[in-house]
C-alpha cells in the first residue's frame, strides 16, 4: 500500500501530465482522447509509471499519439518539475493502457449478442403467430 506522500506525488503527476498534454503539446500526431488511467510511483520516488488510455479512430492513430507523448517526455518532465515542490522529480515512463479498448469491445459484443437474440425472438414470435409452433400435441403424452 502506498503511503500518503506517494499518493500525493502520484496525484500531482497525474494532474501535471494531463495538463501538459492538453495545453502545452501541439504535435499533429496527438489525435483522439488521451486520459491518464493511473500513476505508479516507485517507493524511492525516483521513477513513476504513467498509464495512458488513448481513444482514437484506429490503432495506427492510437500508436501515433502514444509515440508523440513519448517524444514529448522531456517537455512533460519539465512541467512536472515546475509543479512539484520536492527536491527530486521522478523520471517518467509511459505505458499504453488498453483497458478502455477492451471494455468498449466487450460492450460491442454484448450489443451484437443482444441484437441477435432479439432477432431470433422476433422470428420465434412470428412463427407462433403463423401457427408453426413446436408445442402442438402429437398424441405422445410423456406425463404418465
Amino acid at each position: 500500500m502506498a503511503n500518503r506522500r506517494s499518493q500525493k506525488v502520484a496525484r500531482v503527476i497525474r494532474d501535471s501530465v494531463s495538463e501538459t498534454i492538453q495545453q502545452h503539446l501541439s504535435d499533429p500526431r496527438l489525435t483522439g482522447f488521451i486520459s491518464i488511467t493511473g500513476v505508479d510511483v516507485a517507493p524511492d520516488m525516483k521513477t513513476a509509471l504513467v498509464s495512458l488510455s488513448i481513444l482514437a479512430s484506429d490503432d495506427e492513430a492510437r500508436q501515433a499519439s502514444f509515440q508523440a507523448v513519448q517524444h514529448a517526455a522531456g517537455v512533460i518532465q519539465r512541467h512536472l518539475g515546475q509543479a512539484l515542490t520536492s527536491r527530486h522529480c521522478p523520471h517518467l515512463r509511459f505505458e499504453l493502457d488498453s483497458t478502455m479498448q477492451k471494455t468498449l469491445r466487450t460492450l460491442e459484443l454484448i450489443e451484437q449478442a443482444s441484437r441477435e437474440y432479439r432477432e431470433k425472438d422476433k422470428e420465434h414470435d412470428t412463427d407462433d403467430e403463423l401457427g408453426n409452433t413446436d408445442n402442438e400435441p402429437d398424441g405422445n403424452d410423456d406425463r404418465n
